[in-house]
């Protein structure tokens, strides 16, 4: 076998040990987190939701899947990814700095009820850091998405799916079939399964 192919099979054999891991110990926590988002949108709440560069795409992803679909056919969820206005980021990024890209668009966007989702596979990002912040501030449901141990993000997320592995690819791997699953799991809460709504406590 060829260094290239070695490299492709060692990959693979690691990351899917590392998705039926991580599933088989957070399952209840992805599926907690989904009916989380679904009871904010069903009391009429948005997602605002940040990461910077890959996961900077896994926010605009997410975004596209609730303002679209994901499979089912169903009404456009809102959803706000907080890295696509590059007016807004430089105006920020140039009068108060880089660490508030993400903070001053939750402090304008954001309110009570509303939820923000935050990307970073180290946990310790400022700008997120400083989003989450600003949203316990307002009072929103703050979920993250994050891999060796969350850095930082801990004690900020009401919700942490935190992947245990030193390698940003891998992380990056599992935080898209946790966005998948989410997804998938808001809408049948939302539109197959109500009742579960109404019978999660307040």
């Amino acid at each position: 076998m060829s260094a290239a192919l070695t490299v492709i099979r060692e990959h693979a054999e690691e990351g899917a040990k590392l998705r039926l891991s991580f599933f088989e110990n957070n399952a209840e926590r992805v599926d907690a987190v989904a009916l989380a988002l679904a009871r904010c949108l069903a009391k009429g709440g948005k997602v605002l939701i940040c990461g910077n560069g890959g996961s900077a795409a896994d926010a605009q992803h997410m975004s596209g899947e609730f303002l679209g679909r994901f499979v089912m056919e169903r009404p456009s969820l809102p959803a706000v990814a907080l890295s696509v206005d590059s007016s807004t980021l430089t105006a920020v990024g140039n009068d108060y700095g880089f660490d508030d890209v993400f903070a001053r668009q939750v402090q304008g966007l954001g309110r009570a009820g509303d939820a923000l989702v935050a990307f970073s596979t180290s946990g310790k990002s400022s700008n997120i850091i400083r989003a989450l912040e600003a949203a316990r501030s307002v009072g929103m449901l703050t979920v993250g998405l994050t891999g060796r141990g969350g850095g930082l993000m801990p004690p900020l997320c009401d919700y942490l799916l935190d992947v245990p592995c030193p390698k940003t690819p891998l992380i990056q791997e599992i935080h898209e079939a946790c966005l998948h699953l989410v997804c998938g799991l808001v809408d049948h809460y939302l539109f197959r399964e109500p009742a579960a709504l109404r019978g999660a406590s307040d």
